[in-house]
């Protein structure tokens, strides 16, 4: 007999609704699920194919622990014997910070949420972050100094297509999360405008009313320009700025420095296009500003995101029906992953770790003192920088989890030779990942269709997914593994392997933050296809839309930013004359760990490539398909030409899902935004010439010639 069960797709952050469909036990297969609001059934490919990694031949079935170089099957005893073996030693030796946990975006709110307890009260380290760093904490930063909140869109998705001009900055759904590109197709089909900035003319600026291209990392020169043609034109919204916003004057001021002419020479675009899109913009009833990694990946990330929303503000497009200013959250519990406990600085319910009330109420449900609790520790990038140095704050040991630094971060040769020189590097992923190839100690997790737990979408949507088939025999989940790790580290109560016991803790250690779930229940999420934070109590709706009365500030006035153009961290020079800039393609996911593991999406996507502008080609004397050399202050990689006018002629683009040596990552600038501390994926300094037939099969190239 056929069972189904109704769950959500393991990738991108719209948590798409499906439904896994198994026969007697044997094979599982992916099944429309129309009625979810989100994607009314549709699937792109990766979500069609998720099925394909259940194959027990594709991932992890036992833990693996290094012996004489080489990793070699072991039982749970003996691996979690030697992981907790290992990291007592080096915190006895060493100090707790000297151990460092490394989540995930992918990971249930219940293990992300149990991760950072388990960092903080088991292991006692400040030394905790995860990938989530490099997605979306720019705009996390901007939206929390701007409205006092940060949800990823402070509106549900079904808003899009009633609001009037929609400018999307830096995005490119049709090929990251094609099922919301129907929310961008229904917009215009009702009359709305659609504006498009992005370097490269993607599928999705192929859908677009107005498509810009500006020079990389100068969105935040171009929200300027905007911001000051809505001053000059008289495009202001005086009344809402007047009664509901502070700090439009110094805005103004820094606007007013940002000259349609200056504008031009700082971003390419001209004069009349800026015009264009301010009157487009300021003059409709409704708009939002949607942006996602291009402006975000930047050392200026914070300011440029805070840039965007001061346009909201100043036209009167925030905190209205169908206005306002959202991210597109990029992993799949990008948003819930942020929420409550791996990142380095926060506490449960998007609380601060240096709060003392915080401290006291969450210590309080954990029953540990709080003066035991850390203080704040190292940002992602920074704590991957650390590992394995000598000094008295290097980290030691890391347990990562969900997670492929190898091919993800940036510098990432350099942070491939810091996780090579760990005294213990435990992985604990569902495939054997780049990553996971260098640990000493490699624990196999159960999957998305194995387990059940919550993950919060990029709506701010609490979904849940069920198990719907058994994991193989010796596969463990997260939540066991972090219960059976903190027995042996001698903490006996307070750890427990059911996810709903602890998404029940997770709603009491949220109730109060700002990410308060405390009315949120599995029974609740299975009936109402979702519910929206913040939710309080049991008899509260939840919360679709943010904003609509009071911004969550402590005066209740949303913040302009006064901030004002800069450079990148790195600019071209004669020395590498050209930008580099990176993203995904459409049959691929992140690192690549799972998709590459994929026969159709492999076929479609089969390795990296570097896209560069028929001008550029004809002066280099490359063809398309020859072997391309890019070369960084950080390293070299070597991928094949992909000539196209859909791109700057100033500019080229690599994909960043592969290893070897067409890793874009290695690439890339660690330069960190002060605040958020994003590094600046979005663009570097590069050179590049022709590499010749052999240079393609060589390893990686990780110093510059």
């Amino acid at each position: 007999m056929e069972t189904t069960t109704d769950t959500h797709c393991p990738y991108c952050s719209l948590q798409c609704g499906m439904r896994l469909a198994t026969a007697g036990g044997v094979g599982t297969t992916v099944v429309e699920r129309p009625e979810f609001p989100v994607n009314r059934g549709a699937l792109c490919g990766k979500g069609q194919s998720a099925a394909a990694l259940l194959d027990t031949a594709r991932r992890l079935t036992t833990p693996l622990v290094r012996e004489r170089g080489t990793l070699r099957a072991a039982g749970w005893d003996e691996a979690l014997d030697r992981v907790a073996g290992g990291f007592s030693a080096i915190r006895s030796e060493h100090g707790a910070d000297a151990v460092g946990v490394f989540g995930g975006g992918g990971l249930t709110n219940e293990k992300a949420y149990q991760l950072g307890k388990f960092a903080r009260v088991a292991l006692g380290t400040a030394n905790i972050d995860y990938n989530g760093r490099f997605c979306m904490s720019s705009a996390a930063a901007a939206n929390r100094i701007a409205f006092g909140l940060d949800r990823g869109l402070p509106f549900p998705l079904e808003d899009i297509p009633r609001t009037d001009c929609l400018i999307l900055v830096g995005g490119n759904p049709a090929d990251t999360m094609p099922p919301a590109v129907r929310y961008l197709r229904e917009l215009r089909e009702n009359g709305g405008t659609l504006i498009v900035i992005d370097p490269r003319r993607t599928r999705t600026a192929g859908l677009a009313d107005l498509h810009l291209q500006p020079l990389p990392g100068s969105d935040l020169a171009l929200a300027l320009g905007l911001l000051h043609l809505l001053i000059a034109d008289g495009l202001v919204d005086h009344e809402f700025v007047d009664t509901r916003t502070t700090g439009f004057g110094a805005a103004r001021a820094a606007a007013m420095a940002h000259w349609p002419e200056r504008v031009e020479r700082l971003t390419g675009i001209a004069a009349s296009q800026l015009r264009l899109v301010a009157h487009h913009f300021g003059g409709a009833a409704t708009g939002m500003v949607l942006t996602a990694r291009g402006p975000e990946q930047q050392s200026k990330g914070t300011d440029t995101v805070g840039a965007w929303i001061n346009l909201c503000l100043a036209s009167g497009k925030a905190g209205r029906p169908y206005s306002g200013y959202g991210c597109l959250t990029g992993q799949g519990n990008g948003q819930g992953g942020r929420e409550h406990g791996q990142k380095a600085d926060q506490l449960p319910g998007y609380r601060s770790i240096e709060d003392p009330a915080a401290r006291e109420h969450v210590a309080r449900v954990w029953g540990v003192d709080p003066e035991t609790l850390p203080h704040t520790g190292r940002s992602a990038y920074e704590l991957l920088d650390s590992l394995g140095d000598p000094g008295p704050d290097g980290v030691r040991g890391l347990l990562l989890m969900g997670s492929n630094p190898v091919v993800s971060a940036p510098n990432a040769a350099h942070v491939t030779d810091r996780l090579r020189s760990l005294d213990l590097l435990v992985v604990s992923d569902l495939v054997l990942s780049d990553t996971a190839q260098l640990a000493d100690v490699v624990l196999p997790s159960a999957q998305w269709a194995e387990e059940t737990g919550t993950m919060t979408n990029l709506e701010g949507r609490v979904i849940l997914r069920q198990r719907a088939v058994d994991a193989p025999e010796h596969v463990r989940g997260d939540l066991w593994l972090m219960r059976e790790l903190a027995e042996r580290l001698g903490i006996k109560r307070g750890f427990d392997d059911d996810p709903e016991t602890v998404f029940e803790e997770l709603r009491r250690a949220s109730a109060g933050g700002q990410a308060d779930y405390a009315g949120i229940s599995y029974d609740r999420i299975r009936a109402e296809d979702g519910v929206f934070w913040p939710c309080p109590a049991e008899d509260h709706p939840g919360t679709p839309r943010l904003f609509l009365d009071t911004f969550a500030t402590p005066d209740g006035r949303a913040r302009f930013a006064p901030v004002t153009h800069r450079p990148a961290a790195e600019e071209p020079d004669a020395a590498y004359p050209l930008f580099l800039t990176t993203g995904r393609v459409l049959s691929q996911y992140q690192s690549g760990a799972q998709t590459r593991r994929v026969d159709a999406l492999n076929a479609s996507a089969p390795g990296p490539f570097v896209e560069l502008h028929p001008l550029l080609a004809r002066q280099l004397a490359i063809e398309d398909g020859d072997a391309l050399a890019v070369t960084s202050r950080r390293g070299r990689a070597v991928a094949p030409a992909r000539i196209t006018d859909t791109i700057r002629p100033d500019t080229v683009f690599m994909p960043f899902h592969w290893p070897g040596a067409g890793r874009a990552n290695t690439l890339t600038n660690p330069a960190l935004d002060p605040t958020s501390k994003m590094p600046e994926f979005k663009l570097c300094a590069v050179r590049v010439e022709a590499a010749g037939p052999a240079a393609t099969a060589g390893p990686d190239e990780e110093r510059p010639a």
